[in-house]
Formats: C-alpha cells, structure tokens, sequence
C-alpha cells in the first residue's frame, strides 16, 4: 500500500503578497472572485479590542464657516487642540463649493472601482507614473496584516499630475473636487493659524497648502468584517487632512478623557459635511498647541462598498536647505521647542520606512 504523499508545502507570506499584487485587481478582485471568507493575508487578530467605543452622543465637534471669523477660528482652534478631528459645515455657501461636490468625485471614485476587473488592472500599480498610481494598501509589503481597500493616489503638489494618467470614468470629477478642496484648505489653514495668534496667512506662506496628495479609498464588501479592518488606527503625517466620505460609515477616532481613558468614537456622516483633522507635522509645527490623533476604518456589515476622499495638505518648498519644525513665533523660554527641526525629504522618508500603524513618526522627532 502506497504510504499517503506528503502535504504540498504553502507558499510563504512573501509569495502570497506578490501574487496578491500581481493580480493587479485588488480587495476588489478578491470579492469578485468570490471569495467566502477574508484570505490569511487580511486576517487582523483581535482588530478591534484595542480600546472600548464612546459612549452613546459623544461625537467629534462641528465647525460652522457661516459664523463671523472670529468665532469660527475660536471654533477650529479649540477643536484641533481637543479633539485633532472636526465636522466643517456651510463651506458650500461660505465658499462657493457647488451643492454636488463631494459627492460627484465620490460617485465617480466609486465607478471606476467597480469597473470590470481587466479594465481597472490596467491602471494598477506603485509607482507614480505622471503622478498618479492604483493600489492595494500603501504598505502592503511592510505591515503584517493588509487592509481591506484599494486606493488611487493622484499628487496634486508641488508638481502637478498627467491628468490623461488619472482614469478617464473619474478625471473631471477628482480634477473639480481638488479645486474646491484647495479653497477649503486655504480657509481652515486660515482659521488654524489665526487660532494660534499668528494671523490668518502665516501657515500658507509656510507652503502648507501647497504640497497636496488626493487619496480616494474604495472599501469592498466584506464577507467577515469582524476579521480584518478598513484602515488600521494611525494618525496622518501631513498638516491637514479634507476629507469627504459616502453615507457607509465606519470612520472611528481615538478620544482620551481627563482620566487618561481611551476609546473609539463613530465619525458618522453628515450630510454636506467635510471632517477635519491635523496631522502630525501640524501637530510640530504648532509645538503640541494642536494635536494629530489616531483613526480607524472598522468594515461593516452593510452591503454596500464605502468610499472616501481624502486630501493631504503638506508644505511644497522642499529641499535640503528648508527646514521644518515648531514655528519660531510659537518658541520661547518659558514653552521650548518640543521638537527638532528637519527638512521634508527627512519627515517624509521617516514616514515610508514604517508600516502605517507605527506611532514612531511624531516621536522621530521629538527632543
């Protein structure tokens, strides 16, 4: 009797990846394929036992532009100092953001995610070719977990992308939602600064409005969402994030109280609301007036793919002999600089060494 054959050995994490990425379809191919369960790759132990939810009613603030600017800058301050994380209501009235927009660029995100597969592969890939890529998880083959979406990133400073490089079902929306993302940046970076007593301009003539990076986050359907996340929790490296999201849901922030007690918070959406956070370079530059947060993307049971926009404000003078750090104006001796000064090309290869969930950035820095 022949004695039975052994096993046939399972390919390594590393094999899996790169055929994964190879694939060239995403999250998205995977559902499409039909899979029943989340493969090993996805799997997160425990993903969401990290700390408990708010209570019911606590919510991120809410800030108005229709309120005189005084009081909405009182506003904006007082919520990136608390929270890192806020609701910007009436930006379509106070700066003339078409009543449609978002929710057009989002439409059309979510269109070009749900192309046929061999139609969608043939705008996937890393490298930013004219500006803009197609992916699966920014750091796929460093983190030991993947996340369940698919991502276009399209860099919109300092230089500008191919717009021919940008997908033709999604171009004219995502090239008319950055216009008006950048009129709402330009306000709140406004407002931000004003809420630090340096007038209304000096975070733009820091260049912070002009680095931008568009990231358009397509979350599938997922058969198990209790067994992986959409987004790991991590705080933003930039100055400041817009971000618009679909009805779906799943947006969760990290609130700690005066006790030292953390939890998660549900960022439901608003209707015609935008949600504001800073980032950790803000978070420097303000010498710790300001704080950048941790944030998630819980999957959820729903149905239905959910799909985001989120832009990046970043300063766009580079090079080796500008330096960024807490603001002089911000220094003295009674409240000493928190942290060292660096140039962008130090923050941002800091940022790509590491897998998105790692706290290391921030503290990279710190003196």
């Amino acid at each position: 009797m022949a004695s039975p054959s052994a096993p046939a050995p399972q390919p390594d994490r590393a094999a899996l990846l790169k055929a994964f990425d190879e694939a060239r379809t995403g999250v998205r191919g995977l559902v499409e394929s039909g899979v029943s369960s989340v493969p090993e790759l996805f799997v997160h132990p425990d993903p969401y036992a990290s700390a408990p939810l708010a209570p019911p009613g606590v919510s991120i603030p809410v800030v108005d532009l229709s309120l005189p600017a005084p009081l909405a800058a009182a506003a904006a301050a007082m919520a990136a100092r608390t929270w890192g994380f806020f609701h910007l209501v009436n930006h379509h009235q106070a700066l003339g953001v078409p009543e449609d927009y978002p929710d057009r660029a989002l439409a059309a995100v979510r269109a070009f995610n749900e192309l046929p597969a061999a139609e969608r592969s043939a705008y996937y890939g890393r490298a930013m070719a004219g500006g803009v890529s197609y992916f699966s998880n920014i750091d796929l083959f460093r983190t030991t977990a993947a996340s369940w979406r698919d991502t276009v990133q399209i860099g919109f400073g300092p230089q500008t992308p191919d717009p021919a490089r940008i997908p033709a079902i999604c171009r004219d929306e995502v090239l008319e939602w950055d216009a008006h993302a950048t009129a709402v940046g330009r306000a709140l970076l406004g407002l931000l600064s004003e809420g630090l007593g340096l007038g209304p301009t000096r975070l733009e003539k820091a260049s912070c409005l002009e680095g931008k990076v568009m990231v358009c986050h397509y979350y599938p359907v997922c058969p198990e969402p209790d067994r992986t996340m959409g987004i790991v929790p991590h705080s933003d490296p930039g100055v400041l994030t817009v971000l618009a999201q679909d009805g779906v849901g799943g947006l969760q922030v990290k609130q700690t109280d005066d006790d030292g007690e953390s939890y998660w918070v549900d960022v439901e959406p608003v209707p015609g609301a935008l949600v504001i956070n800073v980032g950790d370079l803000l978070q420097i530059m303000s010498n710790d007036k300001y704080k950048s947060v941790d944030h998630r993307v819980i999957m959820n049971t729903r149905e239905e793919a959910r799909v985001s926009n989120a832009i990046f404000f970043n300063p766009g003078k580079r090079g080796d002999t500008v330096f960024y750090g807490p603001l002089p104006e911000l220094v003295s001796s009674d409240n000493p600089p928190k942290y060292r000064d660096f140039t962008m090309s130090e923050f941002l290869g800091a940022f790509f060494k590491r897998d998105l969930a790692s706290k290391a950035l921030v503290d990279h820095f710190k003196l």
